[in-house]
């Protein structure tokens, strides 16, 4: 089934008098998307809010249900949250309730930045190593090497699917085979893969699984998810609880949720919530495969077209390329560059050494200008902005 990128676009008001390729950051909302929180927002100032909330529990719900079936999984393995970080740190703090003095957690060069701060954090209260798997010549996560590094120490491998700053996918299929064969816990940060590929947890064989829905999702900001294998439930403690996440059943002694729900809290934006299983049901409506096919086509038409201009370097790695395209201009500041791209109408992002500092330090980059691309640009915005990286290019700072 062709994508019909008109109709998408018709349904995208943003794309009207602007150029997005900032979908890493956040996508536009199509128009389904937006009337959803629209309508449940006028519920709560004419119903009230916990009387809205009741009003639309099927919508509520339909949220889980549409995720657990992107993802493959039951519905009562997805918890909701406010992003994907909250999603990935109470997976990632839940099992470090587990660690010990000398145990181990494996990683990737290209984790996220918000990751890696948690693991120095863990490391410093509770000894724990860190370790950093090597890539292999492609650039991916080298699996052979993993494997080497893994010993009875390890108690958990933790991986980013798609860094933020690079273009690079992980085998997360192949780190989860060898996760599964060694019984260590194996937790996935989606946050840039889910809404632009096709995922499965049960291929992928992880523990827990973090996203978020303003990215490729085209949802919501202030919405995510956390995908929790049922049977890695009780190896994974809640790091903290409420009324929502647990029952108190007596003075001493209280329950937990049964299945993921123990895992969120009770104050959310619903509304917000509602729009995010919107915005999986139209990904899905439009088919997750030929999404990512359409962005694949267009990420390598842009760094085809930006590896012609003397003076810029593409910096993306690894077998498998996705929609994220990172560049650089030899002689340009890179945040100067964004802000004249704005005042263009031209959205697109930057990262800065601070967000990836083995690559950016190995690389000697203090920042990459980013552009991801959507199934919803068109060829023509493509070709635009790299004539506007050659007139840069021509006349560097």
């Amino acid at each position: 089934m062709a994508l019909d990128v008109d109709k998408a676009r018709r349904e995208t008001p943003g794309c009207f008098g602007l150029v997005h390729l900032h979908h890493s950051g956040s996508a536009l909302m199509p128009n389904p998307v937006v009337d959803a929180v629209r309508t449940h927002l006028d519920l709560e100032i004419f119903r009230g809010g916990y009387e809205a909330e009741d009003y639309a529990r099927e919508k509520l719900n339909n949220t889980y249900q549409s995720i657990a079936r992107m993802l493959n999984c039951k519905e009562s393995e997805i918890a909701l949250s406010e992003s994907a970080s909250v999603s990935w740190n109470s997976a990632f703090y839940g099992i470090a309730q587990t660690f010990r003095k000398g145990d181990r957690v494996l990683t990737s060069r290209a984790e996220y930045v918000s990751n890696m701060i948690a693991y120095q954090q863990v490391a410093e209260r509770t000894g724990i190593k860190v370790s950093v798997v090597p890539d292999d010549k492609d650039g991916q996560l080298d699996c052979r090497a993993l494997e080497t590094l893994i010993d009875r120490k390890v108690k958990l491998i933790a991986v980013t699917h798609v860094p933020t700053y690079n273009g690079l996918v992980n085998p997360v299929n192949n780190i989860g085979q060898i996760a599964n064969d060694y019984q260590i816990p194996y937790l996935v940060d989606a946050c840039q893969s889910v809404g632009q590929m096709p995922l499965d947890v049960v291929q992928m064989g992880c523990d827990a699984l973090s996203a978020t829905g303003r990215k490729f999702l085209r949802g919501p900001r202030g919405t995510g998810f956390l995908y929790i294998r049922e049977q890695s439930m009780d190896k994974i403690p809640p790091s903290v609880l409420d009324l929502h996440s647990a029952t108190w059943v007596e003075r001493d002694r209280y329950e937990l949720q049964s299945g993921a729900r123990r895992y969120e809290l009770f104050e959310s934006n619903i509304a917000a919530r509602i729009g995010l299983g919107v915005a999986v049901d139209y990904a899905m409506s439009l088919g997750l495969p030929e999404i990512y096919s359409r962005i694949r086509f267009l990420a390598d038409r842009l760094r085809e077209l930006l590896s012609e201009i003397d003076g810029v370097t593409v910096w993306d790695k690894g077998v498998e390329k996705c929609g994220i395209v990172t560049f650089s201009i030899a002689g340009t500041d890179a945040e100067k560059f964004q802000m004249v791209m704005r005042e263009k109408n031209i959205n697109i992002g930057v990262s800065k050494r601070n967000c990836a500092l083995i690559d950016f330090d190995d690389w000697g980059v203090d920042a990459l200008i980013r552009s991801p691309v959507h199934y919803y640009n068109t060829e023509d915005e493509i070709e635009f902005f790299a004539k506007e990286v050659r007139k840069k290019a021509a006349s560097p700072d």
